[in-house]
């Protein structure tokens, strides 16, 4: 987990030049999330979102087919992104803990992800949409999740 020092996201360009899986841990999660959805419509996969109890930080969004995720760290079993989640958040910040819903909302879209505290993917620098697709395109999907499923058995 990557917790930034205060103060990073209130600047654009500070924000744009974080190395990529920083990025889209501490504010792009969404972008990633929804570009992958995007690129990877006919797999079965879905958005969830961990939000937090009231007053605490650590709202995520990650993509999952029920068995596995991915998000920045890339692939892994979704409940082991979750439990590592917990994890390091309640580590950090007695008493948090967070629920789980599904994302009901279109992750690419500023309207929708303003309404909820988020930044829309024309609200960055530069285009996080492309960035997200370079970052994706890093990864051999198939292998990836072929892995993933092997550890579950």
């Amino acid at each position: 987990m990557y917790f930034l020092k205060p103060g990073i996201k209130k600047y654009p360009e500070k924000r744009w030049h974080l190395p990529d899986r920083i990025f889209f841990s501490f504010g792009a999660c969404h972008i990633l999330a929804g570009v992958f959805l995007k690129k990877f419509s006919d797999k079965g996969f879905y958005a969830l979102r961990i939000l937090p109890k009231a007053g605490f930080y650590g709202n995520h969004i990650f993509v999952t087919d029920g068995i596995v995720a991915f998000d920045f760290h890339g692939y892994s079993l979704k409940n082991q992104l979750i439990a590592h989640f917990r994890k390091g958040w309640s580590a950090r910040y007695p008493g948090w803990d967070a629920h789980i819903e599904v994302v009901d909302f279109p992750l690419l879209d500023t309207d929708s992800l303003n309404q909820r505290k988020m930044l829309g993917p024309n609200q960055y620098l530069f285009n996080p949409i492309k960035r997200a697709e370079q970052f994706l395109n890093r990864f051999d999907h198939e292998h990836l999740i072929a892995k993933v499923l092997k550890k579950a058995c």
